[in-house]
């Protein structure tokens, strides 16, 4: 590990860990509404005959795509959490994008929490409580406790590279000064 001018080692570069949405469980009730919207479709578009009709169906079923296949796609696909060496990244929000960070160094304290439907699947909310009012949860994330682990490892990790840094930089020199020398 090299070190910066003043003594204190460098810095190794930043790394990307992991990246984790929620579960893609949560798609499956909007699939089901655009493959049975456009059976609907395909099935009603040749039975009627009169050009409002056309319009009303062809209307209905794009208003149901939006709302309920769209929206939920749109909602998943903007939930982001990413996990590098030095901290915890968690991006979120469509119109109003809000981006959190939390640094390993810092520490905080890593949980699972499970419904029976997240432990089928091995997934679950991981809430990170940084000493905040309310704590930070990562929802419905997969592989829940292999992310707690290498949370945790990360955290205990990086508390001691900051100890050796900070306890290099408040050492006293070994260098021996004899008052009063010329």
């Amino acid at each position: 590990m090299s070190s910066s001018p003043d003594g204190i080692p460098a810095q190794p570069p930043e790394r990307v860990i992991a990246r984790l949405r929620s579960n893609a469980r949560r798609l499956f009730f909007p699939s089901l509404v655009l493959i049975a919207t456009a059976g609907a479709v395909g099935f009603l578009a040749g039975r009627v005959g009169e050009v409002w009709e056309i319009v009303l169906l062809w209307s209905s079923a794009a208003a149901v795509v939006l709302l309920l296949f769209l929206l939920p796609l749109a909602a998943w696909l903007s939930r982001r959490y990413t996990i590098t060496n030095r901290r915890l990244i968690l991006r979120h929000g469509f119109f109003v994008r809000v981006r959190q960070e939390l640094l390993h160094s810092r520490g905080y304290d890593v949980s699972v929490r499970r419904t029976w439907l997240q432990s089928l699947f091995r997934s679950g909310d991981i809430l990170i409580n940084s000493g905040l009012d309310h704590p930070v949860v990562l929802k419905d994330v997969p592989k829940a406790d292999q992310v707690q682990r290498a949370l945790s490892e990360l955290m205990d990790h990086s508390q001691t590279v900051v100890a050796v840094r900070r306890q290099q930089s408040e050492s006293v020199s070994d260098e021996t000064t004899v008052w009063g020398a010329r």
